[in-house]
């Protein structure tokens, strides 16, 4: 058992709440252990610059962990970016971008705001659970306006980290089993069973073949969990 009395396998107590705030067009707060993040999604009717010509959508991520989030005050970025947020943000909008038919949206963009509230680590892997919600409710609030049809999405996205911590395999690290990891493995997976993202990377070890396809497994284990929680939060509309 681990600190948390969770079996090597077992994700952390995951909670969606949609509609977390009412401006935004879509709107989630995302608990998963002791980290919680504030995803929000906003439709703007025009694109960038360099994405014009092509008549087709756009979907973006920005990333941020606010000042409190963490036992000692991070400083606000400012408008800068450092660089550990913005390969996070990159990661957030691939993974997002991989499952909408963006020549059905138009010339016009979802940005997913994604603010880290409160760190345990996992922060990326819950941003992108909790941003596929807040894109769904984005993309009905624009059917709705006419902006597009219904057959935006082309399927579910979730993501999870697993690790190898001391020789054994673990499902959703918290901050304490991250830092003290041999391997750190970030897995993002659509419900079409297609990898979006593998980022395993040997922090104080290297690893086999053996270990990655061991880490897939577990983490297609972790993710298809998190598909079934997305569809009781989101319903029967979307492609889960």
């Amino acid at each position: 058992m681990r600190r948390d009395n969770r079996r090597p396998d077992e994700l952390r107590t995951l909670e969606i709440l949609r509609g977390f705030t009412q401006a935004a067009a879509g709107s989630v707060l995302i608990r998963a252990g002791d980290t919680h993040i504030f995803c929000t999604a906003s439709i703007d009717e025009a694109v960038p610059a360099w994405r014009e010509a092509s008549g087709h959508g756009w979907v973006t991520a920005e990333y941020d962990m606010l000042p409190g989030c963490t036992p000692e005050r991070r400083p606000r970025s400012r408008g800068k970016v450092d660089g550990r947020a913005q390969e996070i943000q990159r990661l957030i909008g691939r993974a997002l971008r991989a499952v909408v038919d963006m020549t059905r949206m138009g010339p016009r963009t979802i940005t997913l705001d994604c603010d880290v509230l409160q760190a345990d680590g996992g922060t990326r892997t819950a941003a992108i659970t909790g941003a596929y919600v807040a894109l769904c409710d984005a993309l009905s609030a624009g059917q709705r306006r006419g902006l597009w049809g219904a057959d935006v999405l082309t399927a579910g996205v979730a993501a999870v980290s697993v690790g190898l911590v001391g020789g054994d395999l673990l499902l959703d690290l918290d901050y304490r089993e991250d830092a003290a990891a041999d391997v750190d493995c970030n897995l993002v997976l659509t419900t079409q069973r297609q990898w979006v993202e593998v980022q395993a990377t040997a922090e104080r070890a290297p690893y086999t073949d053996a270990d990655l396809v061991r880490m897939l497994e577990f983490g297609r284990h972790g993710i298809e969990q998190l598909f079934a929680l997305q569809r009781a939060a989101v319903g029967s509309g979307q492609p889960l």
